[in-house]
């Protein structure tokens, strides 16, 4: 549970808001880096931590595309198809993209490397095609640029993991 197993991270959020549901979106960013995504069992920690109904906790997770409703890749790729990037080829380059992985719309590589989903708004639409992996944008993409980071990212992977 964080109140225990990250004590220190949980009163230092508290100590920065004197509402303690002000405190809510920061524990869960907490909650995502502590288990690798918002599981039920944290949507119900943050609640009672912030001594509020789960429902809310659970209402925010999911209105934010920023949290993990479930478990995801190592590499959490969001391409933004939005209207104004699909007229800058995102909608092309995402599905090359997924043929290219082998897999559906928001499913993750058999190896748990790569998740990928389309979101509706990153707010680069002048740099399309171009997604968010874990939170840092990558803008001006095509598929040779695409399959470069990803093989670039299996690498680091394969060297983090002593591989």
């Amino acid at each position: 549970m964080l109140a225990e197993t990250k004590q220190a991270d949980v009163q230092s959020i508290f100590s920065r808001y004197p509402d303690k549901r002000s405190a809510i979106m920061p524990l869960l960013h907490l909650a995502q880096q502590e288990y690798g995504w918002v599981t039920p069992e944290a949507i119900d920690e943050v609640a009672a931590l912030c001594e509020v109904d789960p429902t809310l906790v659970s209402q925010l997770a999911g209105f934010y595309t920023m949290y993990r409703e479930s478990p995801k890749g190592k590499y959490w790729l969001q391409v933004c198809t939005d209207f104004p990037c699909a007229l800058r080829g995102a909608e092309a380059f995402y599905k090359e993209l997924l043929a290219h992985l082998g897999i559906q719309d928001g499913e993750t590589t058999p190896d748990g490397m790569f998740t990928v989903e389309h979101v509706m708004c990153l707010a680069a639409c002048d740099k399309a095609p171009m997604l968010q992996c874990n939170f840092h944008f990558v803008e001006n993409l095509d598929m040779d640029k695409m399959k470069a980071l990803l093989a670039q990212w299996r690498d680091e992977a394969a060297t983090s993991s002593g591989k």
